[in-house]
């Protein structure tokens, strides 16, 4: 085996769990050639990566299958030894399928799976306690014995030289923002955890370019000194070595919370319809998973986040105490 192409085109958070794929296939195989393939707009991750050869990118936004068959005739070109699909859908099933690797590898509910040498049952409610990281690393114990790594990002010297001012003091970094509403802890909650906060502790709130406007409202209906607004300043990479820094990181269930995985970075998680049984919960040292003290007959509604609560009344959000978050702090503050 010389080459292996690793395909996961999902969201960010979901790219960044499949670095331990990486992790795992070079500790193991030092001299392999590893790529791997991602959306458009999730290639950053993964720039002066010390392990991989080549990043592919989909666009799946301009011409979506014009570029998938475009990809098809690169990857085919390209010879792979395997191909390992992390993704149960079938675009990505129909480029394992006809890559012309020697052996195709991936989930057994992925539409293309009679196609591939090796379909491995994806078991997402198995029960507590394996990961996503486990699961996609059964699709390589076929090529042999390894062991398990953590996510790992590589933020560069230049990343960690754009954010190094705002590393001078102690500080939190708080991610309020979700692609799902019943994933995002509601608004006025995050104000009130902000004002309860010491008011010499320094808060960051980052996000997307798109998170500006909700940071800014969060950071006026707070009032609170030493609040600052840097959503959208920052790259993938860049917010990844400021948050490995903090004093404490508070997040959703979303990509931030995989970016303090990959950098072992101290992280609160707070979990509104999901739970943590379904395999995404964080994996720094130093972890806490804040959620509802009490069980709820709706919760959870779906195995990803939705865009409105289905009874309408959110309570696996709204009813978290602001105490539980306080209950993280470093014992400093």
């Amino acid at each position: 085996m010389q080459r292996i192409l690793i395909i996961q085109t999902a969201f960010i958070g979901d790219v960044v769990l499949a670095t331990s794929l990486l992790e795992s296939l070079h500790h193991s195989f030092p001299t392999l050639a590893i790529d791997i393939l991602v959306r458009k707009g999730n290639e950053s991750l993964f720039n002066d990566h010390p392990f991989l050869h080549n990043t592919l990118i989909w666009d799946k936004k301009k011409s979506k299958y014009r570029n998938l068959f475009g990809l098809l005739f690169k990857i085919r070109k390209k010879d792979y030894d395997v191909v390992v699909n992390i993704q149960r859908y079938a675009a990505t099933g129909f480029l394992t399928a006809f890559s012309g690797a020697a052996l195709r590898i991936g989930f057994d509910k992925n539409p293309f799976r009679l196609f591939f040498n090796r379909a491995i049952p994806h078991q997402m409610l198995a029960g507590k306690g394996l990961h996503e990281i486990d699961r996609n690393h059964q699709l390589i114990q076929v090529l042999g014995e390894f062991s398990l790594h953590k996510p790992k990002l590589y933020p560069s010297p230049a990343d960690d030289s754009v954010v190094l001012k705002w590393k001078q003091h102690a500080y939190i970094c708080i991610a309020p923002s979700s692609v799902w509403y019943t994933k995002q802890f509601p608004e006025q909650k995050w104000v009130e955890f902000i004002q309860s906060l010491p008011k010499e502790l320094i808060i960051y709130l980052l996000g997307a370019p798109l998170d500006h406007a909700l940071c800014e409202r969060i950071i006026v209906a707070a009032s609170k000194p030493n609040c600052i607004n840097l959503a959208g300043k920052f790259s993938f990479l860049q917010s990844a070595s400021l948050m490995k820094n903090a004093l404490m990181n508070y997040v959703n269930d979303s990509a931030p919370m995989h970016f303090c995985s990959a950098t072992d970075a101290p992280v609160t998680a707070v979990y509104c319809s999901t739970i943590p049984a379904f395999g995404y919960g964080p994996l720094s040292s130093l972890s806490n998973i804040i959620e509802i003290n009490k069980p709820l007959a709706c919760r959870p509604c779906g195995t990803h986040g939705k865009k409105h609560c289905p009874l309408n009344h959110f309570d696996c959000a709204e009813k978290i105490d602001n105490a539980q978050l306080e209950s993280t702090l470093p014992p400093s503050f």
